[in-house]
């Protein structure tokens, strides 16, 4: 499928590093599609210089290549020509909310498309380097692949698994208390740490809570542009994509005056497929219009309890194209995904207090009773997020 006419060089590495840092700038706005760079080079006259460059911005709107190929067409419209493209992603064959990259590439006149990784989607999966070759243009593929994979962590699995990436963010107490006993739990981490909360939810299509949690804190459950730092300079406030939220409320609880439905940005209302009429979607609260509810399958789970299939409701989502998903809710219901190993990653904010032998654990996993079934962890990041510790790790 790739040619190896030539290895790749220092410069090779230097524009294809430079996609992926413009790659980087759709980071919060390009879900569910992924994140793409895509470099000109012009090596007219045996003088290698950059023609265009491009990334995607937004679903729906003009892909890495597009954008690339519109800057070179303005700027240097007779260096395309037999020009070498350096993509992150494959370049898509299909047409989607866009006609497909590798048409555009092939019609530009390029000579040479290197791409990082070949696309796991299964409608493209090696069809756009083999169309781009099969028109007579060179290909090659594995160009800081592992670079390029970190860019879209998400829509791969997504791809492969048929599930979302699940991320579970939890907060506790150098003693590992996420609240006390009364519930309380505001503030256990330093505004710092929450602030680098409101990136991982702006990184998310989807934020999984619980009608705890929502109930207990009130909580709207959004991005808070104005705690996005530097990021307000990037992203105005009016361009800022709110995540699905949503919630599993299996007993009905909520109610239409809660903060939660203050805001109008989409939320999903998750309730238990249960055969008495007070559980029917007809017989529930009007809400707001931006408000959708669905009912999956009860199961039982460790404790005899009919809890929403949570394996359900992640297929759900991924069928909806929630590439990244967040878990922000409390014991229980995060020690449920941890527990039926639904999770791929979790970050812990550790705060320097001790809250006492009272307060909520970390994780309620009750099916957990013998060292042997502990849940095992890779850490991949340390670091200090103002006075606290974030860890990050993987489960095996």
């Amino acid at each position: 499928m790739t040619d190896s006419i030539k290895t790749f060089t220092k410069q090779d590495h230097l524009y294809m590093a430079r996609a992926i840092e413009l790659a980087k700038k759709g980071h919060f706005t390009t879900s569910p599609n992924p994140r793409v760079g895509c470099v000109l080079v012009s090596n007219h006259a045996g003088i290698a210089q950059i023609i265009g460059e491009g990334f995607h911005q937004k679903a729906g709107q003009g892909h890495a290549e597009v954008h690339a190929l519109a800057a070179a067409k303005r700027d240097y419209p007779k260096l395309i020509k037999d020009a070498t493209a350096y993509v992150t992603l494959e370049p898509c064959s299909h047409f989607g909310r866009t006609p497909p990259c590798a048409q555009a590439l092939i019609d530009s006149g390029v000579g040479h498309v290197i791409a990082a990784m070949v696309d796991p989607d299964e409608r493209v999966s090696g069809n756009g380097l083999a169309m781009l070759k099969n028109a007579g243009i060179s290909v090659q593929s594995g160009l800081l692949e592992q670079d390029a994979r970190a860019l879209n962590v998400g829509f791969i699995h997504q791809r492969i698994t048929n599930l979302p990436f699940v991320r579970c963010k939890l907060a506790a107490s150098f003693d590992g208390k996420t609240a006390m006993a009364s519930g309380e739990s505001k503030w256990i981490t330093g505004s710092e740490a929450r602030q680098d909360v409101q990136l991982l939810r702006a990184q998310s299509c989807a934020i999984i809570s619980g009608a705890d949690s929502v109930l207990f804190d009130n909580a709207k459950m959004t991005v808070r542009w104005s705690e996005l730092g530097d990021l307000k300079t990037t992203y105005p406030e009016e361009e800022l994509r709110q995540p699905v939220r949503v919630i599993i409320d299996s007993q009905n609880r909520l109610t239409p005056d809660l903060a939660l439905f203050s805001y109008e940005s989409p939320v999903l209302l998750i309730r238990g497929d249960k055969e008495n009429s007070e559980c029917k979607l007809e017989n529930l609260p009007k809400w707001p219009h931006f408000v959708e509810q669905e009912q999956l399958p009860l199961v039982i789970n460790s404790q005899g309890q009919h809890k929403v299939d949570l394996k359900a409701l992640l297929t759900l989502l991924s069928e909806r194209g929630y590439n990244d998903v967040l878990i922000e809710s409390g014991n229980q219901l995060s020690g449920a995904f941890l527990e039926q190993d639904l999770v791929n990653e979790l970050i812990l904010y550790q705060a320097p207090k001790l809250m006492g032998a009272e307060g909520k654990s970390l994780v309620a996993m009750p099916s957990v009773t013998q060292l042997a079934q502990a849940k095992l962890l890779t850490i991949s990041d340390i670091r200090m997020v103002g006075c606290d510790i974030r860890i990050t790790s993987q489960l095996q």
